[in-house]
């Protein structure tokens, strides 16, 4: 891979050449062997999907920690794939038929939907697959699934059988979310609220005599005339007498009870609540409690029913017939007032439309039999969440857990395998029977009914297909073909090690795969779930086309590389936690390759080297560095491990680029770097170059298109030694002497440079240096390395201990050692004499201000007690600045 250095490091052309090269050496690949493996399938975005912002978040964090399981020895194994995505598949492939075929759905069999669809599926599906190469996924791409792969099809017919078999699957008449644009039940994660302003309308129901009945709030009056009874609170005193009465559905006359019942709120609207149980969830429960009637108003398409009971509505669309019931309440003075009123309306997460809650005949999974194993799972941390803060979320939701609407009026997807015999006059389906296939199903409808002339013409199979989670919530099972090969690799990769996913969808996938876990494996399906935050804009507001403020995910790319997007949105992101993202975070993580880059190929690779050993306080200076740097390269590894354990990633991530921004360019290059146009010794030179090579491997899991391309700039290596198949650095503790050491040195430096600073001398002017003697500074000053390091770094010219504070001179502590810098020659002795003085008269006028405040008494009295602590705190750092200064000034 050798080739002659870019004077300028380009991302683009570096990270598309390893990338290959990691490929064509099959690097991302895994089968079982004796290792311990370490697995994560990928949550399958969407089939329709490109990459945006969340999946470059979540995807870069998979392949950290997959990258850092490779580099500590294990079976890394990252599996990819997509989703088929029912619903939003369903509608490109209309779309696509309409613009590019001139064909309408309506306008073919199944058979031929399907067909075009697997073609389309073929020619744009999958794109965000071959997107996230670009961003350095080390998946292994062989394995890739999709969850109508044929194999992975029969697992979920196979499932929907054993549940039903089991009795825990069930066909009903149930409440869901209806989209009537794409016709279809929608899953609650589909179901999209925001606050909008309807109309409040107070209709008057009067008693069938005609005198005063009761008046209801609500925003649904086309909805009036599907109503069951109006209900109020048992203990509201305005309406006892009225409870066990009848009042008249306005503009009908149709008589309906007023019932009793806890669920109303006695200080909403009016305090008494229509019933209607065929279009709102609650008023259905409320209508099983009191046995009401349940009267569906509102076809699949949203337009009124021709049962609707007031025939002006019938056959308008649901809104056009709630402008028309408003105009008829107003005309026959039923309509009491109207107000605007916010409250959040559900819109089809695809099509926008308002959904539905209405009745409905679907398949049903019965969760309150599958959800205990899933709780205890959790709760006792065999399933560990990070944050930890989402087990009281997950267990509140899987404490109200409702019956799973596992059916889609839909094609694309899996096809509900259950088949239907017509037996009596009317062609009434009365029997059901579930099977992998339409001869299993001939089978058992024959046997059934003890008629052995059926044929299957006499069968129908559902229409349907299964929800989309039906299928991903065997995921970590059917990937490794577990179902049909029990005995196979499930045994090697299952359970996974961590998923990482969203908090949005914990309850739609993370709760479900625990639950397949349980029934079908009978254990965890992973040990761990990382959950990831919201990338938001500065303003906090959620990333979306619609708003402009999401960033197109490739163009980032190609803008600031692969690295720079991957460290600028690991740098400020903790699980759990939403990252406020702006370009500069990006520009960041370039500006650090940049720096890796210059630093390798501008500064180490640029020394000149020989055989010939340096003299004794050189070889002394170049040893006691060495031992700092490698004992920091081990501290910031088992510091980065520790990270790495509770999936904080962040901090990992910030304590390798602190090593190596400051303790590996900043300092330790600066100490070992030979003087100008003079040579390294080639024992130091190769010293320096492992350190910076392990510093690549410790960075590489985050950073791993520079850190592959550094590793090879270094040093020639031989064929498969490349940065991404090393062994981990091996984490441990620095030598305690030499850290306290190199820790006096850093401080003194700092203390230097401070004081040219302020002194405005030249950074590399000579300085004469003297030391207070005592046992530290002797210590130290007898370090070898420690004095020619200092001086080295200082640009000290003379170094001694000495007794007494010489004249002339400027100190300042470091740790407990006072050094002492002669600048009589280096400074105009009058001029700093009259800055001091000026300053020294500028803060004792500040305490003079400050003491007069507090020596108010009404101020102390009254003020709070942390200004009255602040305003001390300015004394005492005045009195403290102005001390310092009479002592420089004297010492002038």
């Amino acid at each position: 891979m050798a080739d002659q250095t870019p004077q300028k490091y380009n991302p683009n052309e570096i990270e598309g050449r390893w990338y290959r090269y990691w490929m064509d050496n099959g690097y991302f690949r895994s089968v079982p062997d004796d290792r311990e493996p370490f697995t994560i399938v990928m949550p399958p975005p969407n089939v329709t999907g490109v990459l945006h912002m969340g999946h470059l978040l979540n995807n870069t964090i998979q392949d950290v920690l997959i990258r850092k399981a490779r580099l500590d020895g294990k079976n890394a194994l990252w599996v990819p794939g997509t989703d088929h995505a029912s619903i939003a598949t369903e509608a490109k492939v209309v779309r696509w038929l309409r613009d590019e075929k001139g064909l309408k759905k309506s306008d073919l069999t199944r058979d031929e939907f399907m067909t075009y669809a697997y073609q389309w599926k073929d020619k744009y599906g999958g794109i965000i697959l071959h997107q996230l190469k670009r961003l350095g996924a080390s998946c292994d791409w062989d394995r890739t699934q999709f969850t109508m792969d044929p194999g992975y099809y029969r697992d979920v017919i196979n499932v929907f059988i054993d549940l039903f078999n089991k009795g825990k699957l069930y066909r009903g008449n149930r409440m869901v979310n209806w989209d009537p644009e794409a016709l279809t039940v929608l899953s609650n994660e589909e179901v999209l609220y925001s606050e909008e302003t309807l109309t409040m309308c107070h209709i008057h129901y009067k008693q069938p005599d005609g005198s005063d009945g009761i008046v209801v709030a609500t925003v649904r009056p086309e909805t009036i005339h599907a109503d069951a009874a109006v209900a109020v609170h048992p203990k509201d005193p305005r309406y006892k007498h009225l409870v066990g009465k009848m009042v008249c559905i306005p503009l009908t006359g149709k008589q309906i009870p007023v019932i009793a019942d806890t669920y109303v709120e006695r200080t909403f609207g009016t305090g008494a609540l229509k019933v209607t149980p065929a279009h709102d969830i609650n008023d259905y429960e409320i209508g099983q409690r009191h046995g009401l009637e349940v009267i569906d108003l509102i076809t699949d398409n949203g337009l009124i029913a021709e049962h609707c009971g007031y025939q002006p509505i019938v056959g308008l669309e649901r809104f056009e017939a709630r402008k028309k019931v408003i105009a008829d309440l107003e005309s026959t003075g039923l309509l009491v007032k109207k107000e605007a009123y916010l409250t959040k309306v559900g819109r089809s997460e695809r099509t926008n439309a308002v959904v539905e809650p209405k009745l409905s005949l679907q398949w049903f999974v019965n969760m309150t039999q599958l959800r205990d194993p899933a709780v205890a799972a959790v709760q006792k941390k065999a399933v560990r969440f990070f944050p930890d803060n989402f087990r009281n979320i997950y267990r509140v939701w899987m404490d109200g857990l409702r019956d799973w609407c596992i059916s889609r009026q839909l094609w694309w997807g899996q096809r509900v395998p259950a088949w239907y015999l017509a037996e009596d006059a009317r062609g009434k389906e009365t029997h059901i029977f579930v099977a992998a296939d339409a001869e299993t199903a001939l089978e058992q409808a024959r046997a059934a009914t003890g008629k052995p002339h059926l044929t299957l013409a006499d069968l129908r199979q559902d229409e349907d297909v299964l929800d989309t989670w039906a299928s991903s919530w065997l995921w970590p099972i059917s990937v490794f073909d577990g179902f049909e090969k029990p005995d196979g690799e499930i045994k090697y990769y299952y359970p996974t090690n961590v998923v990482v996913t969203g908090w949005d969808i914990i309850f739609f996938w993370i709760a479900r795969m625990i639950m397949a876990g349980y029934e079908f494996k009978g254990t965890l399906p992973f040990h761990a779930v990382y959950f990831t935050g919201m990338v938001r804009d500065s303003q906090r507001r959620k990333m979306s086309k619609s708003l402009g403020n999401s960033p197109d995910s490739i163009e980032l790319i190609d803008k600031f590389g692969a690295d720079g997007v991957r460290y600028g949105l690991l740098s400020s992101s903790p699980a759990g936690s939403d990252l406020l993202y702006e370009d500069k975070l990006c520009e960041n993580g370039r500006n650090f390759a940049n720096k890796i880059w210059n630093a390798a190929t501008g500064a180490v690779l640029g020394w000149e080297v020989t055989d010939k050993k340096p003299g004794l306080t050189t070889q002394q200076a170049n040893t006691l560095a060495l031992k700092w740097i490698q004992g920091r390269l081990k501290a910031a590894s088992a510091e980065a491990n520790a990270d790495f354990k509770k999936f904080r990633l962040s901090e990992a991530l910030k304590t390798i680029y602190q090593f190596i921004w400051d303790d590996l360019f900043s300092n330790f290059l600066e100490m070992v770097k030979p003087p100008y146009q003079q040579p390294i010794d080639r024992k130091m030179y190769e010293a320096t170059i492992g350190v910076f090579s392990q510093a690549m491997v410790l960075l590489h899991p985050f950073m791993p298109f520079i850190t592959e391309e550094v590793w090879h700039k270094l040093a020639v290596r031989a064929a498969g030694n490349d940065c991404c198949m090393q062994p981990a650095v091996k984490p441990g503790r620095p030598n305690k002497d030499v850290e306290h050491t190199m820790a006096q040195l850093l401080q003194t430096l700092t203390g230097l440079r401070e004081l040219r600073s302020r002194l405005k001398l030249k950074p590399k002017d000579l300085l004469d240096v003297r030391v207070k003697h005592n046992a530290a500074a002797v210590s130290l000053v007898q370090t070898p390395g420690f004095v020619s390091l200092l001086s080295k770094m200082g640009f000290i010219g003379s170094f001694e201990v000495v007794a007494d504070d010489p004249a002339g001179a400027q100190s300042f502590v470091a740790g407990t050692t006072q050094y002492f810098v002669l600048l009589a020659d280096k400074i105009d002795v009058e001029a700093e004499k009259a800055k001091l003085v000026k300053e020294i008269e500028y803060q004792a006028g500040f305490l003079k201000n400050v003491m007069a405040k507090l020596g108010n008494e009404r101020f102390v009295a009254n003020a709070a007690p942390s200004v009255v602590d602040a305003e001390r705190k300015k004394a005492a750092d005045a009195e403290a600045r102005i001390a310092l200064m009479r002592e420089s000034l004297e010492k002038l």
